[in-house]
């Protein structure tokens, strides 16, 4: 039996390199977040998200999807009602978005979210459902 040559951490990691970049895409980590705290329909997550247009928010979610880290569900009603959630790669996440959160209350300056300094609120319809 061959023995497995565990390699010494180098600087570069294509792994690294990759997850960075996907989940460092501008919006993605804020989407990731919202849907984290269970936001699921597209119109929600624009609403919770300050500053984030449609088409970006449209093309983040294709790109969340054919990563394997949500799932769009289409679900038969009138009219038609599209959710994401996240797979369970995508949940995997969490700790990750705790992380980056908890490093950034510590290090850096609040931002002003829209000239307000009050903190994004889920929308009304998740409010209600809480």
């Amino acid at each position: 039996m061959e023995s497995v040559k565990t390699q010494e951490p180098q600087a570069f990691c294509p792994y690294y390199r990759h997850a960075v970049e996907l989940i460092g895409r501008r919006w993605t980590g804020a989407i990731l977040r919202a849907m984290l705290f269970g936001v699921t329909r597209f119109s929600d997550l624009a609403e919770t998200i300050p500053g984030v247009s449609d088409r970006m928010l449209s093309e983040r979610l294709k790109e969340l999807e054919a990563e394997g880290l949500v799932l769009r569900s289409v679900i038969p009603e009138t009219p038609v009602r599209i959710e994401y959630h996240l797979t369970e790669k995508g949940r995997s996440l969490w700790s990750v978005v705790e992380a980056v959160a908890g490093w950034a209350e510590e290090w850096l300056d609040r931002p002003s979210l829209g000239g307000s300094d009050a903190e994004a609120q889920p929308p009304a319809a998740l409010k209600a459902s809480q």
